[in-house]
């Protein structure tokens, strides 16, 4: 008995087997064909992703010449790689994100490389002995000061990144200093790859099909005002139906529409601080009020927050009665339509910038 189910096992495991091999095949192709429609997805919600991914990589072909052309490797070394390490954490997908990174790896990278020899030849003073215990305390007041600084808010929002580069090329030029003589040809060389590296990113991010982020503030805005509208103007017939015949509960996708507002302040903020970095273009002239448009945003999550609430009302378990629902329909949704159709011309006006015109509800 002991056999024969010891043998069934092994038959068991080999059938198994045999059909996972079998099946592999199928797995593999219907892997391959999701992973597919996924791609495709991507770039069909937002072509311009497609379009940045060629950007990337034309900006570090553009780069690699450093190591490809013998007479720029002779005079930069494998400092080279700097400027392609540059490429790949600068550039992002806004041209404000960009500059904005580009400018704050640049002035880091220079402020930190000339206060790193100049911690150099001061420690220099200091003899053999005391060099290394004055390289460390300098290391270690700017690591501390420039920390607590990232905790301040305003700091941390646009020049957070500038600080990480000033504590990393800080440290590395002054503490190399102590075992390298030529550490000021070292921070030319790096300041100088760096700064060719930025510029490859901010020329190409501004000039090959540039993304602007804020033209998309503007236009996130707007949407977000036409979505609370969408919800208003179909409210007051949706309630009034649902509360007096129950058989309609299709899923209408503008009364979602409010709950992408809810969760919009860190995009926008994030968007508002991009924009500030870039330079005047288009209907965005310099100087360009992004500001308010976070002012406009906070109002409009206001609003939704108000919404979320006459949303509970379309399911909710207690209803009014019909006597009092015949004496307020009428009002009601008149209300609801005429406040969803201001806020969708308000919404209009904002994306064509007619701001001198009056509003006529």
């Amino acid at each position: 008995m002991e056999i024969g189910s010891a043998s069934g096992d092994k038959a068991g495991v080999f059938t198994q087997g045999r059909r996972w091999l079998n099946a592999l095949p199928v797995k593999f192709k219907d892997k391959v064909a999701d992973t597919a429609t996924n791609i495709k997805k991507v770039g069909q919600d937002d072509p311009r992703r497609v379009i940045h991914s060629l950007k990337v990589g034309l900006a570090l072909a553009l780069v690699s010449i450093f190591y490809y052309y013998q007479p720029l490797y002779s005079n930069f070394g494998v400092t080279a790689m700097w400027a392609i390490m540059t490429v790949v954490v600068v550039f992002e997908f806004s041209v404000g994100a960009t500059l904005g990174k580009g400018l704050n790896r640049g002035m880091a990278t220079l402020l930190a490389s000339a206060l790193g020899v100049g911690a150099h030849h001061l420690a220099n003073l200091s003899g053999h002995v005391g060099e290394p215990i004055l390289l460390g305390s300098l290391v270690f007041l700017q690591a501390a000061i420039s920390t607590f600084l990232r905790f301040f808010p305003k700091i941390k929002a646009r020049y957070d990144y500038g600080l990480l580069i000033f504590i990393l090329t800080f440290s590395l030029i002054s503490i190399s200093g102590f075992r390298d003589d030529e550490i000021l040809e070292l921070a030319h060389k790096r300041v100088l790859t760096i700064f060719v590296g930025g510029c490859a990113c901010v020329i190409i991010s501004i000039v090959v099909f540039p993304v602007w982020a804020g033209e998309d503030l503007h236009n996130l805005i707007a949407l977000n005002i036409e979505k609370l509208g969408n919800f208003l103007e179909g409210f007051g017939d949706e309630y009034f139906k649902r509360t007096g015949d129950a058989e309609s509960k299709d899923d209408k996708k503008y009364l979602e529409g409010y709950k992408s507002v809810l969760n919009s302040k860190t995009g926008e903020e994030s968007l508002a601080n991009f924009a500030a970095w870039e330079p005047g273009h288009g209907r965005f002239q310099f100087r360009h009020p992004w500001k308010q448009y976070l002012k406009v945003g906070t109002l409009a999550r206001e609003c939704a927050y108000r919404i979320e609430a006459l949303n509970g009302y379309l399911n909710a378990d207690i209803q009014a009665s019909s006597e009092v629902r015949s004496r307020i329909q009428e009002a009601c949704t008149n209300v609801s339509i005429e406040s969803g159709k201001a806020l969708k011309e308000l919404s209009l006006t904002m994306k064509k910038m007619a701001y001198g015109k009056t509003l006529t509800c």
